[in-house]
């Protein structure tokens, strides 16, 4: 009768183990379940962009960096700065003085007090730190001091007007009693961060590609509803969607052809932003081959079929490009859209220019091949399809653009270029570092005379209507002496599970469709 029994309990307890274990591979894949047995009901799981540092000097185009640090400024949805750690501030146009109030009672993320120091700390790593390199640096150039009147308030003073200078004190103050001593660009800090934002750092697991944030509780503003964010770094655009469809990721942004396939798919959101984000093939001034060939990158848009890239690679999702600022305010001036695909126009202007198809159909000058090297990143399949499309088109009309596919760019390769993406989502001044001779962002060395002066008078200038006409200007003389074979604009296709809301789509995102979460603390989440 005891075995019996024993034999009777036994069976009953597999029969439970094989009911639950059926359970749980019946439901594993779902959002819903992986909320219940992972306790991530209002955990936001973002496929993200692959990242090595967490500084918003170093790395300002990063959610992360958004979302963890804060600055004197912030972006509202017009994409206008507005206070955020300053309470408020005030401008003497007679001494070119900014006077910031900041608020009181902030707290650093390890608790400590956010004062005045950690501001004068900051902007001084930006104006006097003679090693540091930065892409931002040409933002700060004008600012001649800063100081700290006392805990609570810090007086700024510029060496002449800046018309751009409240967009970049929206860059993240970082931690004078962290940093003070260190070098900012090799700092553990940089894979530790803390900041004053809505999001804490808590760990970052290496080997796994995810980075773990957790509400900022003691925020001074609006505390955000959604609890956690992990982040994961992804490279491959296709795993990013297969995240999506598995259940690993809640939100994610995919490229136009990945994002079609989610559209009316139960349990998904299509999220579309527009975003001043292009695509352009961009040489390298430094190389040889276009020190000698620099007159001939124009006529190339003669060759680019740019509508069929912008229906084929992105699904319509887009726009032809002809200026790095055509989508911004003070862009769009049609005076500088002067190249249509035309063929037969090429071949016109490639004779003037000298050029001579050779027996193999590419042309020739100066005993020198039309050939050039471009590095795409091997991991962007939007990239390489554009890159794909332009070199076909090119090779039709007999110009030869190779591709070598890479995991990161290389610089120091001796290529003759990439493929890149830039943006200028807000004042058109970000393009200054980026085009200006002597610009901080300018890594491909690319020198216009007649660019440099509109977009240095155009800075200094308070006018509106004079500065659209001065941006105007740098759009045409971009355009006859380009820096680079634009390509098209991307929209942001962002696709998110059905249960998360608040995404505020009105404001123009940037490269990378960067500052998706410029309002996340009023998302919420739902995994029932």
């Amino acid at each position: 009768m005891n075995s019996r029994k024993k034999i009777l309990r036994l069976l009953t307890a597999l029969v439970c183990i094989i009911a639950v274990s059926v359970s749980l591979i019946g439901c594993g894949s779902s959002n819903t379940q992986t909320a219940k047995t992972t306790g991530l009901s209002n955990t936001l799981v973002y496929a993200g962009e692959n990242t090595n540092t967490i500084n918003p000097i170093l790395d300002n185009h990063s959610e992360l960096a958004t979302v963890i640090f804060s600055g004197l400024m912030k972006y509202d949805a017009a994409g206008k700065p507005i206070a955020d750690l300053a309470e408020n501030y005030t401008y003497d146009d007679n001494s070119l003085t900014y006077t910031f109030n900041l608020r009181k009672g902030v707290l650093w993320h390890d608790g400590k007090p956010f004062t005045a120091e950690d501001v004068v700390f900051t902007y001084s790593k930006l104006t006097t730190d003679k090693t540091l390199s930065a892409s931002i640096l040409s933002q700060f150039e004008d600012i001649t001091s800063v100081q700290a009147k006392d805990a609570n308030t810090v007086i700024i003073k510029l060496s002449k007007y800046n018309a751009a200078i409240l967009d970049y004190f929206t860059v993240g103050i970082l931690p004078k009693h962290l940093l003070e001593g260190q070098d900012i660009t090799t700092t553990p800090f940089n894979q530790k961060p803390v900041g004053t934002g809505r999001y804490k750092f808590v760990e970052w697991d290496k080997a796994g590609g995810i980075i773990t944030l957790a509400r900022n509780d003691k925020y001074y503003d609006k505390v955000p509803n959604i609890e956690k964010l992990v982040y994961k770094t992804v490279a491959v655009e296709s795993t990013k969607a297969l995240m999506l469809e598995s259940g690993e990721a809640d939100l994610a942004w995919l490229n136009a052809n990945y994002a079609k396939k989610f559209r009316g798919k139960d349990g998904y959101k299509n999220f579309d932003f527009k975003t001043a984000d292009y695509r352009a093939v961009s040489p390298n001034f430094k190389d040889s081959f276009w020190t000698k060939n620099k007159d001939s990158l124009g006529v190339l848009n003669y060759a680019i079929d740019k509508d069929t890239i912008v229906k084929s690679v992105l699904n319509s999702q887009g726009a032809t490009a002809y200026s790095p600022i055509q989508l911004n305010a003070f862009g769009g001036n049609k005076a500088a859209d002067i190249y249509k695909y035309d063929l037969n126009r090429f071949a016109e202007e490639m004779k003037k220019l000298g050029w001579v198809k050779g027996s193999d159909g590419v042309y020739e000058r100066n005993r020198t091949k039309f050939h050039f090297k471009i590095q795409v990143r091997d991991y962007e399949e939007e990239r390489i399809d554009i890159a794909k499309v332009v070199a076909k088109q090119l090779k039709d009309a007999g110009v030869n653009m190779e591709i070598v596919l890479v995991t990161k760019f290389d610089w120091k390769a001796g290529y003759d270029g990439f493929l890149s993406g830039y943006a200028a989502e807000f004042d058109p001044d970000a393009t200054y570092q980026q085009f200006l001779s002597s610009g901080s962002a300018n890594n491909m060395k690319y020198s216009n005379p007649a660019v440099d002066n509109a977009l240095t008078k155009a800075r200094h200038t308070k006018d509106a209507n004079e500065r659209k006409a001065l941006y105007g200007e740098f759009e045409v003389e971009f355009a006859k002496e380009p820096a680079s074979l634009l390509v098209a604009y991307l929209d942001g296709n962002y696709v998110g599970i059905s249960g998360l809301s608040g995404l505020d789509t009105s404001r123009v995102l940037g490269h990378h469709a960067v500052g998706v979460m410029w309002n996340i603390e009023n998302w919420t989440l739902s995994k029932k």
